[in-house]
């Protein structure tokens, strides 16, 4: 087992995805996407500038890694059991905006970015990470976090 930890400069719903009974860790972070195994944990700790404050030691969330899927894989799984993790941006559910299944891999050759909170810049940091990462035993403080 190994122990992740990073500052999460930006709490907005999408990395980590903690909604529907699932936290995923889709986009942004592809260092730690690349490696992470089963049985993993990956930590997310406050930053100095969050918007409920100087959170920068406290956990946002933890999770422990239950699935690392390719992102076509995840893909495929949010088409049939996660579909609420495919960006949705004319939802008034704040959740299903922050969808974080932002490629189609319709195509596997060229995947598809989907209206969502990244655009085609965020493209080689989000494919480079090569993973998801999925957790059923995670635990998601957000703007409440629990100092260390």
């Amino acid at each position: 087992m190994t122990l992740y930890s990073y500052c999460l400069r930006y709490d907005d719903g999408a990395a980590p995805n903690p909604y529907w009974g699932v936290c995923t860790l889709v986009i942004c972070k592809p260092a730690i996407r690349r490696v992470v195994q089963e049985s993993d944990w990956i930590v997310g700790l406050g930053s100095v500038h969050s918007p409920v404050g100087d959170i920068s030691s406290s956990v946002v969330y933890a999770m422990k890694v239950t699935k690392v899927l390719s992102l076509q894989q995840y893909d495929q799984l949010c088409k049939k059991e996660l579909p609420e993790k495919v960006p949705d941006w004319s939802s008034e559910d704040f959740r299903r905006r922050v969808g974080d299944c932002i490629y189609d891999y319709s195509v596997p050759e060229k995947p598809k970015l989907r209206l969502s909170v990244h655009d085609e810049g965020n493209r080689k940091t989000d494919l480079g990470g090569k993973n998801a990462v999925l957790s059923t035993q995670f635990y998601y403080f957000g703007a409440n976090p629990i100092p260390l």
